[in-house]
């Protein structure tokens, strides 16, 4: 059984396999955790709860995460959330900072890693920037990127911006993010 005063965590993603297993995972931790796939119910639950810590999904159903960091805080302005995502980019790293996160984390992502992450004290990105020039394969993923969060996560408008077919705009987002 889990202690009334056991943390409280809600988890925010669209995917329901990986919602249902990452709750799980982390209720086995001793935390009480709270599972969300869509913005309505997570923020009906941020309110009802006040978790201390969130894991938000940068994309949800196909609308940027980064537009509930916001209502989050105002549900519980001490909350650390923890932007997760399988499109990592420098431009939403600092948009998610920028409006409140305390960590950005790339998927995947194991229970362990994403602990570290949201007690952190300081912003962890697994992936520093070289000193050197980014590749131009890594160049084209920075910009789309930071496209796609200008048009908060869409992917038809990111095409039109990009002057793009939104099939080639999704086949280069569901590739890994070029190295270095």
């Amino acid at each position: 059984m889990i202690s009334p005063d056991a943390p409280h965590i809600l988890v925010i993603d669209d995917d329901p396999a990986f919602n249902r297993v990452l709750t799980r995972a982390l209720s086995q931790r001793g935390f009480t955790v709270f599972g969300a796939q869509d913005p309505e119910a997570a923020l009906s639950l941020a309110r009802l709860h006040e978790p201390e810590y969130v894991v938000l999904d940068l994309n949800i159903g196909g609308s940027s995460g980064l537009r509930m960091i916001e209502p989050l805080l105002a549900a519980n302005p001490d909350c650390r959330i923890l932007v997760l995502t399988g499109y990592a980019s420098i431009a939403t790293t600092v948009d998610a900072i920028k409006l409140g996160a305390t960590q950005y984390l790339a998927k995947p992502a194991d229970v362990d890693a994403i602990l570290k992450a949201l007690n952190a004290t300081e912003v962890v990105i697994a992936d520093q920037v070289s000193a050197g020039p980014m590749s131009v394969d890594r160049l084209e993923w920075e910009h789309i990127q930071r496209v796609l969060a200008e048009n908060e996560g869409n992917i038809s408008a990111t095409a039109r911006a990009l002057k793009m077919h939104r099939r080639t705009l999704q086949r280069k987002l569901a590739k890994r993010p070029a190295k270095e």
